[in-house]
């Protein structure tokens, strides 16, 4: 699952959401396969590591925005 950061950008909140809970699904998984000595490639957890990063850092950013525009709205 190859998706860049402008892709999660271009996405709304929900969809962001449901990404993210995805992520964290495939992630809770990749652990286990790791716990039990299933996982054929390791490099998969860091990858979903960033992602995660990835999008609660487009989430900050969005919610630090809508903060700043009700900031100079007052």
């Amino acid at each position: 699952m190859k998706v860049n950061t402008a892709e999660y950008r271009g996405m709304s909140a929900d969809q962001l959401v449901l990404t993210l809970n995805d992520i964290e699904k495939h992630l809770f998984q990749l652990r286990f396969q790791s716990a039990t000595d299933r996982l054929e490639t390791p490099s998969e957890i860091c990858k979903a590591r960033r992602n995660i990063a990835r999008i609660k850092t487009i989430q900050r950013q969005r919610e630090l925005a809508t903060q700043a525009k009700g900031a100079t709205n007052v």
